[in-house]
C-alpha cells in the first residue's frame, strides 16, 4: 500500500506500506514508479496503525485538544505556535537534525543527557483522550470559526498551496529537503531527454505543471502571473539543461531575462495539465533569444518570447557564457534553426494579426 499526503499534487511523501508476505521485488518495483513521478517513497519497515506521520499527527491533535479544552490556548494561538516556530524547523529539517543542533558541537548525546530528563516530566497529556463530545466539538468549532472564518476553504486551499510552492522552490534551489525529491526528479526527466539533433530537432519538453487553487482568479481562469510563472518554470529547467543552474550562479555568472512578450491564447482552468516547452530561436556567446509554449494538451494557451544576456554578475555587465555552458547550447540552437520560425516570434502589443 502507498499512503500519501493531501494535497498529494505537492506533498512528496508516500508511505509504502507493505505486509510480511509481500514480494520484495514487487515493493522496489512500486518504490520506483512512485519516484518516476515524483514522490519520496518512505518504506515503512513494520505494519503498524497509522503508519509513521499520522502517528506523529495524532500525538500534536491529542496535546492540542487538551490545551483547548482546559482553556490555556485558542486554536489561532495553538496554530500560532506551530507555523511561527518549530513548524518552520520541521518543514525543513525534521525532528531530530533538529534536535542534533540543539545539542551544540556535542550533538544528540548532549542533547539527550540534557533533555532526557525531561520525558519523565508530567508536561504532556499524550496518553489520556479528553472525553469526545459536543461541548469539545463546539468549542473547537468555534474557535476555528473565529480564526478562519473569514476565508472560504478554496481561499484557504489557494493560501495553502502557494505557501507550499514557495517553500519547496527555496528547498529545491538549495537542494534539501522536499525539494531535493524535485531536484531528482527534474535530473531524471532531463536524462531521459534526447539530445536534439538537426534531423530529430523538435521543441525541447521541459516542464509539466497543473493549474493548481492557488493560480486562478475569481473568474475560475489562471492569472496573469501564474502564465509568466510557468514560463519562467520551463525557462529556468533549459537553463539547467545546458548548464547554468544553481551552482553557476554561485560562481557569479547568470543569464538575465532583458525583454519579455507574453501572448495569451487561450483559458487554463483549476486541475488543467500544462507543458512548457523551449524553442532556441538563436544563441551567441552572450545574448539567448528563446520562445516558449505553455498547452494545455494540443491547444497552446500562451506564448513568451523571451531573450536573455548572460551577465557577469559581480562586474554588473554582460560577458560570454563558459565554454561548458556553450557547449551544450550551441548544438540545441543549432538544430532548432531547422524548426519553422513560430508565427508570434517579434508581435509586439496591439499588433493585428496577419
Amino acid at each position: 500500500m502507498a499512503h500519501p499526503f493531501n494535497p498529494v499534487y505537492l506533498l512528496p511523501l508516500a508511505e509504502v506500506v507493505p505486509s510480511a508476505k509481500s514480494d520484495p521485488a514487487l515493493i522496489e518495483r512500486a518504490k520506483e514508479t512512485l519516484r518516476a513521478i515524483g514522490m519520496f517513497p518512505l518504506h515503512v519497515r513494520k505494519e503498524i496503525d497509522a503508519h509513521i506521520a499520522d502517528r506523529f499527527l495524532e500525538a500534536v491533535w491529542r496535546e492540542a485538544l487538551w490545551l483547548v479544552k482546559d482553556g490555556v490556548a485558542t486554536t489561532e494561538e495553538i496554530d500560532e505556535a506551530i507555523r511561527m516556530g518549530f513548524g518552520l524547523r520541521w518543514g525543513q529539517m525534521g525532528l531530530f537534525e533538529t534536535y542534533r543542533i540543539a545539542g551544540g558541537e556535542a550533538g544528540m548525546k548532549h542533547f539527550m543527557a540534557q533533555f532526557g530528563p525531561c520525558l519523565t516530566w508530567p508536561w504532556t497529556k499524550l496518553m489520556d483522550v479528553p472525553e469526545f463530545n459536543d461541548e469539545l466539538v463546539d468549542l473547537i468549532a468555534g474557535q476555528s470559526d473565529a480564526q478562519s472564518g473569514k476565508y472560504s476553504i478554496r481561499e484557504l486551499e489557494r493560501i495553502r498551496d502557494g505557501n507550499l510552492i514557495g517553500f519547496l522552490r527555496v528547498l529545491k534551489d538549495r537542494d534539501w529537503g522536499a525539494g531535493r525529491v524535485l531536484k531528482a526528479h527534474d535530473a531524471m526527466l532531463r536524462k531521459a531527454m534526447a539530445d536534439p539533433t538537426p534531423d530529430t530537432a523538435a521543441p525541447l519538453e521541459l516542464a509539466h505543471m497543473r493549474v493548481l487553487p492557488g493560480w486562478i482568479d475569481y473568474n475560475g481562469h489562471m492569472t496573469e502571473s501564474r502564465y509568466l510563472f510557468a514560463a519562467s518554470e520551463t525557462c529556468d529547467a533549459f537553463l539547467r539543461l545546458i548548464g547554468a543552474d544553481l551552482d553557476y550562479v554561485a560562481g557569479g555568472h547568470s543569464y538575465y531575462t532583458a525583454e519579455s512578450h507574453i501572448l495569451h491564447l487561450g483559458e487554463a482552468k483549476l486541475g488543467d495539465a500544462l507543458t512548457g516547452t523551449v524553442q532556441v530561436l538563436s544563441a551567441d556567446e552572450k545574448r539567448l533569444h528563446v520562445f516558449i509554449r505553455i498547452a494545455r494538451g494540443d491547444q497552446t494557451v500562451a506564448t513568451v518570447e523571451q531573450m536573455l544576456l548572460h551577465v557577469d554578475m559581480t562586474a554588473g555587465k554582460t560577458c560570454p557564457a563558459a565554454p561548458e555552458v556553450r557547449a551544450r547550447l550551441m548544438p540545441i540552437a543549432t538544430a532548432h534553426a531547422a524548426l519553422p520560425r513560430p508565427e508570434a516570434v517579434g508581435r509586439h502589443v496591439g499588433q493585428r494579426k496577419a
